[in-house]
């Protein structure tokens, strides 16, 4: 197999390749921190989840899935003991979603995670190097559309994994 030359790759595949990249590696030390069963796809679920409680179909709306498919990834999730259904304030005939300690646990250990990766990359390629990337990469998402989503964090979660 011959070598990867990093410099003939365009900025679209290498960004793609460095995000999952990323992703996987994010992935690997979350499990490590305890989470052994959680999934990128969850991930998806929790970003619904950090505000508030959600219905299943605030789910399902903001992933862009069924309320079947929402209602799956839940299921999984509390019988994985990250998530609670609980029932709304305000009317008691609602159930609403929410993180468990469990749940809360795993987007710290997210979220350190990422923190302690980007401080790598820092260290390897300095401050001023690191704000550029972040800049191509938020210009690349504003040329292919990606920003507005990127803003409302109304990413599509992977097809398969």
């Amino acid at each position: 197999m011959p070598d990867l030359d990093i410099g003939a790759l365009d900025l679209a595949t290498m960004s793609w390749l460095a995000g999952s990249a990323a992703n996987d590696y994010l992935l690997a030390a979350i499990r490590s921190a305890g989470h052994p069963h959680l999934r990128i796809s969850h991930g998806y679920v929790f970003q619904r989840l950090i505000e508030a409680p959600r219905t299943i179909g605030e789910i399902a709306e903001g992933l862009g899935v069924t309320q079947q498919a929402a209602s799956k990834a839940v299921g999984e999730l509390t019988s994985l003991g990250y998530l609670t259904v609980v029932p709304d304030p305000l009317d008691r005939r609602i159930r609403r979603v929410a993180l468990s300690t469990l749940g809360q646990e795993a987007v710290s250990a997210a979220r350190r995670a990422r923190r302690e990766l980007e401080s790598r990359l820092a260290a390897e390629i300095g401050e001023t190097a690191l704000m550029t990337a972040r800049s191509a990469l938020g210009a690349l998402l504003h040329l292919t559309g990606g920003l507005h989503a990127a803003r409302r964090r109304r990413v599509k979660p992977p097809s398969a994994e």
